[in-house]
């Protein structure tokens, strides 16, 4: 089949288009099959100490294994199973969360193993050798159809460059030596003209080294709030144990015969197995989620900065504005006719193919029907230029400028012309409103003004509104002045705004923030801004920003798409929601296991207890396997959730907290009464008991 002209081409090996961000089914096949290897290999006792309450369920089951063999009995070697499957349906959900970064990763790592790179010898010579072997200062020359071997800097030359390997993004980029275009990816590719590039990565520390191990998460480091509960849970536990020790002699007192294995099954079934169980797989999937929206995390711990971030800082162009300004009025002026402007100001942005330029075209075209033509005659076509700024066209004597306001009266004035007396009315009101004016001139006669509006985006009003629903401050940072600040962002609905930003007012701004015990993240491309990068709590470099604003910054969005910070700050918090809902539903999971287990256990002896026994369960050993197989099970059942993460919903803390407790705390109560009923009747219907 026909490739189009134009169209990237993917050597062998290469990712497919949409990179290796896109994601892996939640049920695909291959990760099962992995995830199903990996949970019997994580059995190792040196790995499942690092989880304290499964290292202790791990060990039940050895105990009761030895007591199913020394006294043989269909409830024990029922006990032994579950507790054993108990286990691997824990390492099942860390390795599914693994699998899916994994699979991911192996793309990146064949890339990489299959580039070569052709290597400046110091006599100018090359040479060609392997990616991998590149060290930081080499220098490698790249052309049309070569694949970027490491991340570096571009030092000569100017190149498109296809960078879907990475970004996802099928339109190429244009790099270039000098200015904040000049940082290049390993593994993009070349698709147009020489470049000569200077590595800057340490061999093994490559931007694509990094991405191995952020998606394989094998060697993820936990982050402090997830160590702070695994603390807490292995407390828990610890509490647990003596309580269900002291039962033994307690029940011998009673009368009661208390076995060890009932007792394992018990401490199983009271200590936070489920949130144990599922923890590790909750942050590695948290990464996941940013993986799969082209962000690059530097660690867990960034991760989780962003779901406490209270502050965040929103450069306005690209962000809350499209950037590119677009012209939205004709203002006359001194009674001339707004037609006659329009045509003028169209005349004067026939050769301006800027953004600004172009929309001057289509306003005429679309409020006058004053379609684009050939003006004829002898012409010259005035670019912009910042001595004069302004542009324009000279057509048989006729001349044409648009451009700013001081600079096109200052050039009528030479001309021998007068201002309007209006003119600087106009010219205020357009500054006052956010916009920016145009003055356009045809000879010495001053026509009006074009309005050049930059329009905010659509939505993002709203997204600024649920972010304040969580308790988020919205600062927008701008180099504007203070009046057209103001009125942007007043339009956008931020909560403050910082005009003529400075890299200082940015640090200055950050600082004061952090002393008032807030968490502040921001976004950036430049050198200028890698101070602030390296001073927020989350800094998210764009990808196509330079090599400073990357190294300063904790995260790194491959799409380069300053409004992906709002996304990055709503999958921290969906992280942390996650966190909270699966262990309140763990905790309360132990409440209902409390009452299926004791009281059936002890209603013999003391019949009072029969008033706990809500379940009425069929006999101790059923109430006993029940819970143990619905512990087990609900591992299982959760680890779809775990792994998609419960859906943020912009809300108060204190919603967050009643809707948690609604939900996963009355709802971690009462399911366990239902499926431990269910399980103890197909028990009792199968004549296990």
């Amino acid at each position: 089949m026909a490739v189009p002209a134009g169209s990237p081409q993917l050597s062998p090996g290469h990712p497919t288009p949409r990179g290796v961000a896109q994601a892996r089914g939640l049920f695909d096949r291959e990760i099962l099959a992995q995830a199903a290897l990996g949970a019997f290999k994580k059995l190792d006792p040196r790995l499942q100490v690092k989880n304290p309450v499964m290292f202790v369920v791990l060990v039940g089951t050895v105990v009761t294994f030895v007591e199913a063999v020394g006294h043989p009995g269909v409830f024990s070697w029922s006990i032994t199973i579950w507790l054993f499957l108990t286990v691997v349906f824990a390492n099942f959900a860390e390795a599914m969360a693994e699998g899916r970064g994994k699979a991911q990763a192996e793309t990146l790592r064949r890339m990489r193993a299959e580039t070569e790179a052709r290597r400046l010898r110091p006599d100018g010579s090359e040479e060609l050798v392997a990616a991998a072997a590149l060290a930081k200062g080499d220098l490698v020359v790249c052309e049309a159809g070569d694949l970027i071997p490491s991340d570096g800097e571009i030092t000569e030359g100017v190149a498109s460059v296809d960078e879907s390997a990475i970004t996802g993004e099928s339109a190429p980029v244009i790099r270039e030596s000098g200015g904040d275009r000049s940082a290049v990816t390993g593994g993009t590719k070349v698709l147009s003209d020489r470049i000569l590039v200077r590595i800057t990565a340490e061999r093994g520390q490559t931007f694509m080294d990094r991405m191995i191990g952020l998606v394989e998460g094998a060697d993820r480091q936990k982050t402090p709030n997830e160590i702070a509960l695994t603390i807490l849970l292995a407390a828990l536990t610890i509490v647990f144990l003596p309580v269900v020790v002291v039962l033994q002699p307690f029940g011998r007192y009673a009368g009661a015969s208390v076995s060890v294995v009932v007792l394992v099954a018990l401490l199983v079934c009271l200590i936070p197995t489920t949130i144990g169980a599922l923890l590790s797989a909750i942050g590695i999937a948290g990464m996941d989620r940013l993986v799969q929206r082209n962000v690059l995390a530097m660690s867990g711990r960034a991760v989780e900065a962003a779901g406490d971030v209270q502050t965040l800082l929103l450069d306005k162009t690209g962000t809350i504005t499209f950037g590119n300004r677009m012209a939205s009025a004709f203002v006359p002026v001194g009674g001339r006719m707004e037609e006659d402007l329009a045509e003028a100001a169209q005349l004067a942005s026939l050769a301006d193919e800027t953004p600004e330029g172009r929309s001057i075209v289509v306003l005429a075209k679309q409020r006058f029907s004053i379609r684009e033509r050939d003006p004829g005659g002898r012409r010259e076509f005035i670019p912009f230029s910042a001595t004069t700024r302004m542009s324009g066209l000279d057509v048989d004597g006729r001349r044409i400028r648009k451009g700013a306001a001081d600079a096109v009266c200052r050039w009528v004035t030479e001309q021998g012309g007068v201002v309007p007396a209006g003119l600087g009315q106009i010219v205020e009101q357009i500054s006052r409103a956010g916009s920016t004016p145009l003055v356009v001139a045809d000879g010495a006669e001053i026509l009006g003004a074009i309005e050049l509006k930059d329009v905010v985006k659509q939505g993002i009003r709203e997204r600024f509104e649920q972010l304040r629903a969580v308790g988020i401050r919205t600062v927008m940072i701008t180099g504007d002045n203070p009046l057209t600040a103001a009125t942007i962002a007043q339009e956008a609905g931020v909560d403050d705004y910082l005009a003529e930003a400075t890299p200082e007012a940015k640090m200055d701004l950050i600082r004061a923030e952090q002393e008032g015990g807030r968490l502040v993240a921001m976004s950036g491309d430049g050198t200028n801004d890698a101070p602030a990068l390296a001073q927020a709590d989350v800094g998210v470099a764009m990808n196509t920003g330079t090599t400073a604003a990357k190294e300063a910054g904790n995260m790194v969005d491959l799409d380069s798409n300053p409004t992906k910070l709002i996304d990055i700050v709503e999958v921290g918090k969906q992280l942390l929601i996650t966190r909270g809902s699966l262990t309140t539903f763990s905790i309360a999971n132990d409440v209902a296991k409390y009452f299926a287990i004791i009281p059936a256990l002890f209603v013999t002896t003391y019949p009072q207890l029969n008033t706990l026994n809500i379940m009425k369960l069929h006999s101790p050993q059923s109430a006993v396997l029940s819970a143990v197989i619905f512990n087990a099970l609900v591992i299982i059942a959760l680890i779809p959730l775990a792994l998609r993460g419960v859906r943020f919903r912009p809300a108060s803390a204190p919603s967050i907290l009643r809707r948690n407790v609604w939900i996963y705390g009355v709802g971690g109560v009462v399911v366990p009464f239902i499926f431990i009923k269910l399980i103890d009747l197909f028990l009792t219907a199968v004549r296990w008991y």
